[in-house]
C-alpha cells in the first residue's frame, strides 16, 4: 500500500472511530477520484433506522450526488471494513474501479455482524433459501420491460 492508499485508509478508519462514539456503526469509507477524497460515509443503520445506511451506500450515495452521475468509474473506495454484500453489489453498480479495505468480514463477524450468513445465502439454490421468492404476474411485469426495450432516450446504466 502506498503513502497516498495509507492516507485514505486512515480516514475511513478515523470515520469508524468517531462515528462508533457519536451513537453509529464501526464503519466508515471513503471515495476518491485522482487522488482526491469526494465523498465519505459512515454507518447511520441505528441513527437513521434505516437498514441501507451503510457506510459504502452513503459514501456513494454522496459521491454521486457531488459528481452528478451515477457512475463512479475512475473512482476507488476504501472501507474501514470488507463491504457486506449489498455494499459490494452497490459498489460494482457504480462502476467504482478498486476497493480497499481493512477489516475482514470475520473480523466484522466476531463482534456480532452478521454478514457471512447472507453470503452463504447467495450462493443456496433458490428453493432452499431462507425467504421463498415467489414469482407472480410475469404478464403485466413485462409491460416497463418492453417499454424500455424500446425507448429511444434511454440512459443505460
Amino acid at each position: 500500500m502506498d503513502k497516498y492508499q495509507e492516507k485514505f485508509m486512515q480516514k475511513a478508519i478515523e470515520l469508524s472511530i468517531v462515528n462508533v462514539a457519536t451513537g453509529g456503526g464501526p464503519f466508515g469509507a471513503v471515495i476518491v477520484k485522482k487522488g482526491e477524497i469526494i465523498s465519505d460515509g459512515t454507518n447511520n443503520v441505528t441513527k437513521k433506522n434505516d437498514p441501507t445506511a451503510h457506510a459504502e451506500i452513503n459514501a456513494i450515495r454522496n459521491a454521486s450526488k457531488k459528481l452528478k452521475n451515477f457512475s463512479l468509474k475512475g473512482c476507488e473506495i476504501y472501507t474501514s471494513c470488507e463491504p457486506c454484500p449489498m455494499c459490494l453489489s452497490a459498489i460494482y453498480w457504480a462502476n467504482i474501479d478498486k476497493i480497499f479495505y481493512a477489516n475482514t468480514r470475520k473480523d466484522a463477524a466476531r463482534i456480532g455482524f452478521r454478514d457471512e450468513h447472507i453470503y452463504k445465502e447467495l450462493s443456496t439454490p433458490m428453493k432452499k433459501r431462507m425467504f421463498p421468492l415467489i414469482q407472480v404476474n410475469i404478464k403485466d411485469a413485462k409491460k416497463a420491460f418492453e417499454l424500455w426495450e424500446y425507448k429511444k432516450d434511454k440512459v443505460s446504466y
